[in-house]
């Protein structure tokens, strides 16, 4: 970084290269530049690592789905199926071309309020993409545990879900410390061998109920019985999509894992292609599963007795393997068994990858997490410990964590349904009461969810909390970092410092008042007195107004102008002795001399400056800008001198 150069710290040893290897100095955000690289893969590629989580919800969906309408599943899940192809993918589309590097829709809500609102919003809405995808990596891993353990070939001795549980989990984090490139590998082969083998039992169950008439004209008969007529039956239907809901998980994990995507060749910029690409990869997914969903809800609901759907039915949880195992025997069952166990256990990569994605695009940039948040290993290691935490305290159950899911994915994707719905009325869209209408069965779906199972919003709260207490005390804690990635001198503010020759460089930290000869002459006045200055050796003010004291880091502009004869150099920043701090190391490192800052005594409580600096930007100055200096450059020969008179 141009200019602000300390004392080289110690080398890294080998192990601690291997952990932080491929840290992200500058994590994309809202202005990540085109260049960023990510292991990147073609989009149908990216799409079975999504679609690990997406395409998985098939050894349960099709039970929810009977459990929550009965007979009427079929037409509930066409329901689903109708939201999913003309709400949740034109919204995440639109995401999709907001947010090309990976931040999702959460980076579309944080542009809409400023400051500090905007980043409690941010850790909020982190908050839930914690509940999503953490949840998603243990409730997939206790699920891929309970089809073991149902295999009749499973001996009772493996009866152990907390176990079965920890072990996948660990194992999927072994291959994200392995790589990116290894975990998409995986994916592809799971993925599409999971598809394969649902094809093949799909095919079957609908050789099965065309071979017997008679279970369509019962289904048919029941459901007028039961329901009266169509209208009816829709209305039910969409009454009951809430609980169906889970159906819909995958999108917002398509648009994290973005910078894992290939542009296109064709395409003018590589971002373009990028979005051009992830709109194919959420749109084949959307089109694959819907048809999987509506084809196993219609199988399963004509040939699995309703018993069987009940909790501890042969059934449960399991629809599809059930028919796997009675059409088609407990070899190939079995075989079907082990694919879906594989792809339940990896449906918490999608997730993972999420994690890793979204994670260093906020909490670094805005100085709430520590350094090392930026790289991937050690968020592996976190996230993984937390899983293990929420695996041990459900106990490795599927039915008591799948609120809390249910509530992270619908909240996310409400989200985003509101921000693509406020951009459009912005712009003065005509699809704006579209989207609308898209944000309010959204909106409904999450309400009714939360009403129906509050634990999931419990959950959340404790996932919020967390984050927004861990953020801030990481902020407090690093808010002495020089945090300034580059500082630019403008034409006049460079002639002002070359103008200084061989004289020694005095900076005189000046708080911008009326601006005019009186006030520069008062304080050259009292600075030369309070700190005997040689009268000869030119001073220059330096005048830092604070900027959007919510951003953590950034470049540094300076800018210079003549009062009189005096000369002045002025910044914006959202941390005054951070900026003052960069501006004495770029001079330093310019020159070659070593400069002297100048401070009046700050009269007042500490704690309430404390407060000030960290939440403002400002406070007592001259003592945060030498600990940001010492802390910079722990070398004292080195380091820019501070002096406090008055």
């Amino acid at each position: 970084m141009n200019g602000l150069r300390a004392t080289q710290p110690k080398p890294m040893g080998k192990w601690h290269r291997w952990l932080f290897k491929g840290h992200l100095d500058e994590p994309g955000g809202p202005h990540a530049s085109e260049s960023e690289h990510h292991h990147q893969q073609a989009w149908y590629k990216v799409m079975c690592l999504t679609g690990v989580d997406y395409f998985s919800t098939l050894g349960y969906q099709p039970g929810i789905a009977f459990l929550a309408a009965g007979a009427l599943s079929p037409i509930a899940t066409i329901v689903l199926v109708l939201v999913t192809l003309f709400g949740a993918l034109p919204i995440y589309r639109r995401v999709a071309a907001a947010s090309p590097h990976g931040e999702g829709s959460i980076a579309m809500l944080e542009r809409l309020l400023p400051k500090w609102k905007g980043k409690l919003l941010v850790l909020c809405l982190l908050g839930f993409v914690a509940t999503d995808f953490i949840i998603t990596i243990t409730l997939s891993a206790a699920d891929a545990t309970a089809h073991v353990i149902e295999n009749p070939f499973v001996p009772p001795s493996i009866d152990h879900p907390i176990i079965l549980t920890l072990l996948f989990v660990t194992l999927l984090a072994a291959i994200f410390i392995k790589g990116f490139k290894e975990a998409i590998g995986i994916a592809v082969v799971l993925v599409v061998l999971y598809l394969l083998l649902n094809t093949v039992v799909l095919c079957v169950g609908i050789a099965h109920v065309a071979a017997a008439p008679e279970l369509l004209v019962n289904w048919k008969r029941g459901l007028f019985e039961s329901h009266g007529n169509v209208f009816a039956m829709i209305g039910l239907a969409l009454l009951l999509f809430p609980k169906l809901a889970l159906g819909l998980s995958g999108f917002e994990t398509g648009v994290a894992v973005m910078p894992l995507v290939k542009g296109s060749a064709k395409s003018q910029t590589h971002l373009e292609g990028r979005i051009k690409n992830t709109r194919k990869l959420i749109a084949n997914a959307a089109i694959i599963m819907s048809v999987l969903l509506i084809s196993s809800s219609f199988v399963t609901t004509l040939l699995i007795p309703a018993a069987a759907f009940q909790q501890g039915g042969a059934a449960s949880g399991r629809a599809l393997a059930y028919l796997a195992h009675q059409f088609l025997g407990d070899g190939f069952g079995t075989v079907y068994d082990i694919s879906t166990i594989s792809i339940l256990w990896f449906a918490g990569a999608s997730a993972m990858a999420g994690l890793l994605n979204i994670v260093p695009r906020y909490l670094p940039r805005y100085g709430m997490a520590p350094n090392w948040a930026a790289a991937t290993r050690p968020l592996v290691l976190v996230f993984t410990a937390i899983a293990f935490a929420v695996t041990i305290i459900f106990k490795a159950d599927v039915e008591s964590q799948g609120g809390a899911y249910a509530t992270g994915v619908l909240v996310l994707m409400s989200s985003a349904a509101v921000a693509v719905t406020l951009a459009a009325w912005k712009k003065g869209l005509t699809s704006r009461w579209g989207m609308l209408l898209i944000a309010l069965v959204f909106g409904y779906t999450t309400v009714a969810n939360i009403i129906e199972r509050p634990e999931g919003i419990k959950i959340a709260a404790f996932f919020i909390g967390a984050i927004i207490l861990t953020s801030l005390i990481s902020r407090v804690q690093r808010s002495t970092e020089l945090r300034v990635h580059d500082v630019v001198l403008d034409p006049l503010a460079q002639e002002i410092i070359d103008e200084l020759g061989d004289c020694d460089i005095h900076i005189v930290a000046n708080r911008h008042d009326a601006g005019d000869v009186a006030e520069y002459e008062q304080k050259e006045r009292e600075q030369r007195a309070d700190n005997h200055i040689p009268k000869n050796d030119p001073i220059v003010f330096f005048e830092v107004l604070p900027g959007d004291a919510s951003e953590f880091g950034g470049e540094l502009n300076v800018v210079g102008k003549r009062v009189g004869t005096y000369s002045i150099l002025s910044a914006r920043s959202p941390a005054v002795p951070n900026a003052i701090a960069a501006l004495l190391l770029h001079l330093r490192d310019a020159t070659g001399k070593i400069p002297h800052a100048y401070f009046g005594w700050t009269e007042g409580n500490p704690f309430k400056y404390l407060i000030n600096f960290v939440i403002l930007g400002e406070g007592d100055t001259a003592p945060v800008t030498h600990e940001v200096l010492r802390l910079a450059e722990p070398d004292p020969d080195r380091r820019p001198a501070v002096h406090v008179g008055g």
